[in-house]
C-alpha cells in the first residue's frame, strides 16, 4: 500500500509565501515523476509543476517565476515553494507521484489534497 501525505496548506496573503510538502510511504520500489496539481472551485484539475527523479522540472505558465518545485529522493518527498501567490492560486493542491511497487507494477498515486487560500 502506497500513501502520499501532503502538508503545509492554509491561508496566505497575496505576495506572501507558503511551502507545501508531500511524503510518500509504503511498499515503494522506485519513484519516478512527482508533482503538484491543483483544482479550483468549478474548474478542472490542472498541472502546477512536476519534477523527474533526475531533477528536471516543468511548470505551468501561470506559476513560472513564482513557484519552485523540488524533491528529496532519500526522503521520498516533493515540495512546492509558493512565492508571491495571487488570489487566483486559491485551490486544493494535490500531490502526485508515479511509483513502482515492483519490477512489474508501476502506477500513479495521489494525495488527498491540501487547501491553499490566498486572501488578504
Amino acid at each position: 500500500q502506497v500513501q502520499l501525505v501532503e502538508s503545509g496548506g492554509g491561508l496566505v496573503q497575496p505576495g506572501g509565501s507558503l511551502r507545501l510538502s508531500c511524503a510518500a510511504s509504503g511498499n515503494i520500489f522506485d519513484i519516478y515523476a512527482m508533482g503538484w496539481y491543483r483544482q479550483a472551485p468549478g474548474k478542472q484539475r490542472e498541472l502546477v509543476a512536476d519534477i523527474t527523479s533526475g531533477g528536471s522540472t516543468n511548470y505551468a505558465d501561470s506559476v513560472k517565476g513564482r513557484f519552485t518545485i523540488s524533491r528529496d529522493n532519500a526522503k521520498k518527498s516533493v515540495y512546492l515553494q509558493m512565492n508571491s501567490p495571487k488570489p487566483e492560486d486559491t485551490a486544493v493542491y494535490y500531490c502526485h507521484a508515479n511509483i513502482a511497487t515492483s519490477w512489474f507494477r508501476r502506477m500513479d498515486y495521489w494525495g488527498t489534497g491540501t487547501l491553499v487560500t490566498v486572501s488578504s
